[in-house]
This record gives structure tokens, sequence and C-alpha cells, in this order.
């Protein structure tokens, strides 16, 4: 008894898979018209488009497990680096005061640009990520020099914070 309904379930499945494919196939052909190809099982494949694989990059020690184990590093220093020019104050040690500055912006740095690599990749967007990736560095830049100033003229960084906690 069994031996039957299994013949007859793979039976039908047969009949219902080859009435599937003739019942599915003019409306292929009708939908690209009849100067196109024949129907191609699993759809055509165009080249230079998102069909193709993703070059992979050559190693490099600044990417990959490195440039990951970096950021982690560079993450993790901040809390203690945090807590330290808070219980210290950041003219009495200007150094950390520095230090504290270059890493917050390096680490805002590193966060953004994995948001462009993520998001506007060159072969997705060949003109406006290249744009917006220098943009970044002379955001980055820019926002270096103004730390240095802030630092060295002014009142440095954790005394900005410390003053706007306290009032």
């Amino acid at each position: 008894m069994s031996s039957a309904l299994v013949a007859r379930a793979a039976f039908n499945r047969n009949v219902a898979a080859a009435i599937a494919r003739r019942s599915l196939r003019p409306l292929a052909v009708q939908a690209r018209g009849a100067a196109d190809s024949a129907y191609v099982p699993g759809g055509p494949i165009y080249r230079g488009t998102v069909n193709d694989p993703t070059p992979f990059p050559p190693p490099s020690k600044t990417h990959g497990s490195y440039h990951w184990a970096f950021e982690r590093l560079l993450s993790a220093s901040l809390v203690p680096m945090t807590v330290a020019a808070f219980v210290t104050s950041g003219t009495n040690y200007p150094i950390l005061d520095g230090i504290l500055g270059v890493s917050l912006v390096m680490h805002s740095h590193l966060g953004f640009d994995q948001v462009l690599v993520d998001y506007l990749h060159p072969r997705k967007f060949p003109l406006l990520g290249p744009i917006f990736t220098w943009t970044l560095r002379a955001t980055t830049v820019g926002v270096l020099v103004g730390i240095y100033q802030f630092n060295t003229n002014d009142i440095g960084l954790t005394e900005l914070i410390a003053k706007a906690w306290h009032a």
C-alpha cells in the first residue's frame, strides 16, 4: 500500500512540474517579446552588473582583522581615557587632553568611514562614493586642526566638557 502511495506522489509531482513549465513558458515569452532569445532557466546572466562577483582586495595589514582589532582597541581605550580625563583636570595634563581629542576624532572618522564603505561603495556609486570619502577625510583633518587649536589656545576639551557639565 505504501509503495503505491509513493509512486502516486512521485507521478503527481512530475505531472505538476510539467504542467507548470508548459503553462509558465508562454508568459515568459510574451513578457520579453518574440524577438528575444528563448527562456533560460535561472534567468539570463548579464556581464558587468550585479551578477558579477565582488573582487576581493589584496590582503593588507591596515584592513581586515588588524583594522578591526585596532577599531576595537581604540573603542575600548576611550572608556578609561575619558574617566582619566575627567578625574584629572585637562589644564594639568594637556597630553591626556590631546590624546583624548585625537582618539575621539579618529573613533568618529573610522565609524563614518565604515558607513561610507558599506553604503556608498564606489562600485554602486562611482561618483558619489569618492566625493563623500574625500569630504570625510577633509572634515576629519579640519576637526583635528580645530581640536589642536582649542586645546592649545583655549581651555581644552576636558575643561569645556567639565564647565558645560556643571553649568
